[in-house]
Order: structure tokens, then C-alpha cells, then sequence
């Protein structure tokens, strides 16, 4: 599961106010959340961010990825956003030759192809009639009923 930490909106109309959560990525922006860390408030004047810090940084420190707009939160308040320390990340050199994908044409995935299923999927008998009619590129006959 790919945590992230995102800005969860709230708040009326025209008048945003944003939680701080941790979620899984693959949920919707205002959708379940795994734990709430702090907020967001753009309206207030100077702007409002409250933020409990030593929450963020154990999810950073479990592999959390911040969104770019969190990420800017927490850098103005001076919380690192990498769960590796910046020596390290240093140290760290990009590989000499990377693939370059030609414009045009859509890179390859490398990963494997998903397993074939066991047993087919059962077709309902319209979706067979219509693939049928497809394929045979004739409109399936209207009967018109004769007005006079």
C-alpha cells in the first residue's frame, strides 16, 4: 500500500479549508484517510498551518510520499520530506546511460504480463448478439410496423 500525504479538502463554497492526512494513494482526494496530521488555512490572513510534526516525520520515515503542495507546507516549516537524509541522497549518482524513449513512440513496460484467467468470463447472450453483429459489419434488422 503507497501512502501519501495530501491535502484533504473542506470547508463551504469559496471558502477552502484543507486537513493534512495520511492516505493511500489509490483513494480519492476527500476519501478514507489513514490518520490526520494537521491543517490548512489558506483564507486566514497571514495563512494558518498547523502540522504535528513528530506524526509527519514517522510517516515520512516509513516510506510516505508528501504532494508536491504538502511538500511546500512542510519545507516552510523546516520538516525534512525525504524519509533518506540528504547526505546520503548526495551521495547517490544518477546512472550513466539512461533509456531515452523516441518521440512518437509509447515506452514499454518492463514488468511481466498479468496471468491469463483460469476460467472465461461468462458473456451475457445480448453482448454475444451485438460482438456477432460486429463483426459481421450488418445492422441488426428494425421491423417497422406499417401506419396507414
Amino acid at each position: 500500500m503507497a501512502v501519501v500525504i495530501r491535502l484533504m479538502r473542506a470547508g463551504a463554497k469559496k471558502r477552502p479549508f484543507y486537513r493534512m492526512v495520511a492516505a493511500d494513494s489509490r483513494r480519492q482526494r476527500d476519501g478514507r484517510f489513514l490518520e490526520i496530521l494537521g491543517h490548512y488555512n489558506p483564507v486566514a490572513d497571514p495563512f494558518e498551518l498547523v502540522v504535528q510534526k513528530d506524526k509527519v516525520e514517522a510517516w515520512i520515515s516509513k516510506g510516505a510520499q508528501p504532494s508536491e503542495q504538502v511538500a511546500s507546507l512542510l519545507r516552510k516549516l523546516g520538516i525534512v520530506t525525504r524519509s533518506q537524509p540528504a547526505a546520503h541522497a548526495a551521495s547517490v549518482e544518477a546512472p550513466a546511460a539512461a533509456p531515452v524513449a523516441r518521440p512518437g513512440k509509447a515506452a514499454k513496460a518492463t514488468s511481466a504480463k498479468p496471468a491469463k484467467r483460469a476460467v472465461k468470463r461468462s458473456v451475457s447472450a445480448r453482448k454475444t448478439k451485438a460482438r456477432a453483429v460486429r463483426k459481421a459489419g450488418k445492422k441488426p434488422a428494425v421491423k417497422k410496423s406499417a401506419k396507414s
